[in-house]
């Protein structure tokens, strides 16, 4: 348990956006939770959140095709559910349109205090997720990277993926971190409240221990 519960508890939908210019008023503070459409996103938001159907989850990968923005108790803050990366039986000018969408999001959108990039800890930095950590160094912007399903591997093999994406993040010279994380058995899920909380500069972080898996 965090002092931060009640807060991600507060999740609530506030709308979805086509495009960048239909989101909520750029002010305050918000995180952007990307990743390949069946890395599990939604369900951490939905695990972060502790709220059973917040985000939508679906079988069918590439449900998530709107920003979707959820509010917060606290004044100007957001969650940000971006498109999932892969969309399927979609034609192909449709998906090269939600990309634009979501570029034109994280380029420019102020608020934007940092992304987390979710991964299947079984299949992690597949093409999107590089495309993904190239973006956050050259426009340096702070990436948490949540290794997902670390239930499906036993401890020795996930601390191992783990430790390869921080190689290649420090590699790469990202502004970035790694943990694991599962929906299942909720490893990890207090680890990412403290990350989020520091970035949307929620009170009370230096009471807090933090994880060396954080």
């Amino acid at each position: 348990m965090t002092p931060f519960d009640s807060t991600f508890q507060s999740a609530h939908f506030i709308k979805s956006a086509e495009k960048l210019s239909q989101c909520p008023l750029d002010q305050g503070v918000e995180v952007a939770f990307a990743g390949r459409s069946n890395a599990g996103k939604s369900t951490a938001l939905n695990t972060l959140t502790n709220q059973r159907k917040l985000a939508r989850t679906s079988k069918t990968p590439g449900r998530t095709q709107l920003i979707n923005c959820f509010g917060l108790n606290v004044d100007d803050r957001r969650l940000i559910d971006l498109p999932g990366y892969g969309f399927a039986k979609v034609p192909i000018a449709m998906k090269k349109v939600w990309q634009a969408h979501m570029q034109d999001y994280l380029m420019n959108r102020r608020s934007l205090a940092g992304v987390v990039l979710v991964m299947d800890i079984r299949h992690p930095l597949k093409e999107f997720d590089e495309m993904m950590l190239d973006w956050a160094k050259s426009n340096r912007m702070k990436v948490h990277v949540l290794l997902t399903k670390s239930d499906k591997l036993k401890r020795g093999p996930a601390k191992s993926t783990m430790l390869a994406v921080q190689r290649v993040i420090k590699t790469l010279g990202v502004d970035g971190s790694v943990q694991t994380f599962s929906s299942l058995n909720g490893d990890g899920v207090d680890d990412l409240r403290i990350k989020l909380a520091e970035w949307l500069v929620l009170d009370n972080l230096e009471d807090i221990p933090v994880s060396p898996n954080a």
